[in-house]
């Protein structure tokens, strides 16, 4: 059995540059205000249309992440409507083959200290669940069958696709003090990765988590 910690990552190249002047030229269709543009008034415009409200205009452009969490967490993100998802599948993949190194991948609880009582029965039963899914395949089960014994602690990869007025939203629910915390996890990760490409997207999101 492996255990590695929940990850994010792009799939979509970001250029934050680009976005932002897309959006503009977009948006000042709105008040044809297009004879205003410059190298340097995409920044402004923005920050105006999110203040104002305005975050319709936000939903020209898009990107596309995967996250690497575990199947709790997962039936969280897919509860965002204005997405698109896919989804690694325990219906198809079968995890004693060689190409997910004949185990199970289980993500690491962030909530929990692996020197403590609770980290150990996690793993302990972690293990059991594993062994229990192999047995089944070994006595002619499918892995659809077989999935039925396999944790919620099992790693799953989602790739998951939003507008930026959708991800701006997405932010500020899973960011929050509020939000599970493995959820928390991967989120305050993306939004920190989204802030060093596109901050003037984000800055207030990121603001009203931190106060918050």
């Amino acid at each position: 059995m492996k255990i590695i910690p929940a990850k994010v990552e792009f799939i979509t190249p970001i250029d934050g540059n680009v976005v932002m002047k897309r959006l503009e030229e977009c948006g000042r269709v709105c008040y044809k205000s297009e004879d205003k543009i410059t190298e340097d008034s995409a920044e402004k415009f923005l920050r105006g249309v999110i203040r104002r409200g305005h975050e319709s205009v936000l939903e020209h452009c898009f990107f596309t992440v995967r996250f690497t969490v575990d199947r709790g967490i997962s039936h969280e993100l897919v509860r965002h409507r204005i997405a698109s998802f896919s989804q690694e599948s325990t219906r198809y993949c079968n995890y004693s083959k060689d190409g997910f190194g004949n185990e199970i991948t289980v993500i690491k609880p962030c909530f929990l200290q692996e020197d403590t009582l609770g980290y150990a029965i996690w793993e302990s039963t972690c293990e059991h669940t594993e062994k229990s899914y192999f047995d089944m395949l070994g006595c002619g089960c499918t892995p659809q069958e077989a999935r039925s014994v396999l944790p919620n602690s099992l790693k799953t990869e989602v790739v998951m696709t939003c507008n930026i007025r959708e991800w701006r939203h997405f932010l500020l629910l899973r960011c929050s003090k509020t939000a599970h915390s493995q959820m928390r996890e991967v989120a305050t990760q993306l939004l920190e990765m989204v802030m060093k490409e596109m901050p003037v997207l984000f800055e207030d999101i990121a603001k009203e988590v931190s106060d918050g």
